[in-house]
């Protein structure tokens, strides 16, 4: 069929059937475009889906200072919230024949603090007026004895025994500033036995 034969056949239709027929076929031609569009975009989309962005959990870094009977004494930089155990195994673990048993390794760091290995507190053999034990070298406060903390200048057996239970009742010591918290021990008091401390 050619076009002439199309257009003698058109003519053949009224007015009214023209512009039915007319209308028909831009229906369908709108149509045809709107399944077009519609279905092309969606095809886009599926192929292409916008890039998600994520953003890494921000991770802060701690000093913490390994001291004692470990391989490699130093202060060491640590991602925030690492345990006792990790700053241990930064400084090469420690050393041989070292019993771990009394230090809480499980603990989480804070930035600044000491983490001391294989305390062993050193008693004089010299005799004293008093007869008690005087005990010498650097103490853990948090693993320290009665008679240990009494031998400290200024700190007598009745402030000795409110550490202990201070440090019973609130668990341990995090810094030698929260020795503070204990009642009978100001600032001169601290500072005058900081020196034979660690945590």
């Amino acid at each position: 069929m050619n076009l002439q034969t199309v257009r003698e056949s058109f003519q053949e239709y009224t007015d009214q059937q023209r512009k039915a027929l007319l209308l028909i076929s831009l229906l369908a031609i709108g149509f045809a475009l709107f399944l077009f569009t519609t279905t092309r975009g969606s095809a886009v989309a599926q192929e292409s889906p916008k890039p998600i962005l994520s953003v890494a959990p921000v991770t802060k870094n701690i000093l913490v200072h390994v001291a004692g009977k470990v391989k490699r004494p130093d202060v060491y930089p640590l991602l925030q919230g690492s345990r006792v155990s990790d700053a241990i195994r930064a400084a090469g673990g420690a050393k041989k024949g070292v019993d771990l048993g009394d230090i809480n390794l499980a603990r989480v760091l804070v930035d600044g603090e000491q983490v001391y290995v294989g305390y062993v507190p050193k008693v004089s053999s010299g005799p004293t007026n008093s007869g008690k034990k005087i005990f010498t070298g650097i103490m853990n406060i948090n693993r320290a004895t009665k008679a240990e903390f009494d031998s400290l200048t200024g700190i007598g057996p009745v402030i000795a025994g409110r550490i202990i239970s201070y440090r019973n009742q609130n668990g341990p010591f995090v810094t030698l500033e929260d020795l503070l918290k204990v009642s009978g021990i100001g600032e001169k008091t601290l500072s005058r036995i900081r020196s034979r401390l660690t945590v």
